[in-house]
Order: C-alpha cells, then sequence, then structure tokens
C-alpha cells in the first residue's frame, strides 16, 4: 500500500450499518509512501492509522496544466 499526502484513506464498515470512516492522509511516516499515516478525518479528528485489509487508499486526482 502507498500514499501520498493529499490522497484519501478509506476505512470501510465491518459490520452491516457501520459507515465508511474517511480522512485525508496530512503525513505519511513510513518509507517510500508505505504505512503509517497521519490521518485527519471528516469529523476533524487526527490519528496515526496503520491499514488493514479493510482500508483502501483513494489516490488524489493529479492534473496538468496547458
Amino acid at each position: 500500500m502507498r500514499a501520498t499526502v493529499g490522497d484519501q484513506l478509506v476505512q470501510h464498515g465491518r459490520v452491516v450499518g457501520q459507515h465508511d470512516k474517511v480522512g485525508e492522509i496530512v503525513e505519511v511516516l513510513g518509507q517510500k509512501g508505505g504505512p503509517p499515516y497521519r490521518v485527519r478525518f471528516e469529523d476533524g479528528h487526527e490519528g496515526v492509522c496503520s491499514p488493514g485489509p479493510d482500508t483502501e487508499i483513494r489516490h488524489r486526482e493529479t492534473t496538468t496544466g496547458p
């Protein structure tokens, strides 16, 4: 799993009715884009995460100028 600052970390709910937790990666603490990551979640709380199999990284869109 590799990420960069600005990517989203999505922790999928583990049981029926539990919502996904979505956060923005604000710091990459591992080597070469690997975990752990400092993540700021939608509710404003920050934490250090080492993602498991129920987690995905959504890479931020990169745009190229004209």
